[in-house]
């Protein structure tokens, strides 16, 4: 699902379209609900094209009709795409795409993977990439976000003192939108001192002493240090060329004292 998703997305990437930009947003919509709703393969097909009628103000076909309520006049503020131009030849384009298409026995199971990808980044906040960890402390380090996830992953949302929802706004660069999401309660960590009793008494009811600090193996990679692309060239010469900003004021004061 989230592959398709994107594949969707390309749409927003076709240049001098600016027509079919401030349509995104309602195609992406409509994939997710032919995902869903769709049973068989021929079904989602004859759902998908619905997209290249409706955008064009055409709610009724040969083959279908979109499954919407009748819309009011002027209620609709984007502006239709004429059928023939530009805008409506590359959005057939992407949306008949024989590749993509091709694809679709893949999203009727309405999966995604959109929850896994959260916890992914959310594994980031407590073992970073930037770092390197030997496997007990990154199986602690998994633990730990883990816990946080489980814990904090059904708040409610935030309000503010009148009762109503508090909400933020993000820009999205690639669609040139903005759009809102809703603020969630603030994180409680009422397992912190769970974890602190049982830290203390497992301390204490241990017979050994802490470990003692312990050599890195011979294949850790930490020994490689930073890999940079070239060999570091002698200490003294990066110092005969280095200049720092004070001697480039010394210098400055010397030569309006000459």
């Amino acid at each position: 699902m989230q592959y398709g998703f994107t594949l969707v997305c390309q749409v927003g990437t076709v240049k001098n379209q600016t027509e079919i930009q401030v349509w995104i947003k309602d195609i992406v919509n409509h994939f997710w609900y032919c995902s869903k709703h769709a049973v068989t393969e021929e079904q989602f097909k004859m759902m998908w094209v619905g997209v290249l009628h409706h955008v064009r103000d055409e709610h009724s076909w040969a083959t279908g009709c979109c499954q919407h309520e009748p819309l009011e006049e002027g209620s609709q503020e984007k502006p239709w795409i004429k059928q023939g131009s530009a805008a409506h030849k590359a959005l057939a384009g992407v949306v008949l795409d024989k590749r993509w298409l091709g694809l679709v026995k893949k999203f009727l199971n309405f999966r995604t993977t959109s929850d896994l990808e959260s916890f992914q980044n959310h594994l980031l906040m407590y073992s970073s990439k930037r770092h390197a960890y030997t496997p007990f402390v990154y199986k602690t380090r998994t633990l730990l976000a883990a816990i946080d996830y489980n814990k904090h992953n059904r708040r409610l949302p935030a309000r503010n003192l009148d009762g109503q929802k508090i909400y933020r706004r993000s820009y999205n660069k690639k669609s040139k939108s903005w759009s809102v999401y809703t603020m969630k309660e603030k994180k409680q960590y009422s397992y912190i001192p769970d974890l602190q009793r049982a830290i203390l008494a497992r301390r204490l009811g241990s017979v050994k002493g802490l470990p003692r600090k312990q050599n890195l193996r011979p294949a850790d990679p930490r020994r490689l240090g930073l890999l940079a692309l070239e060999q570091p060239p002698p200490t003294a010469e990066l110092v005969s060329r280095h200049v720092s900003r004070g001697d480039l004021g010394h210098r400055d004061t010397e030569d309006l004292e000459d």
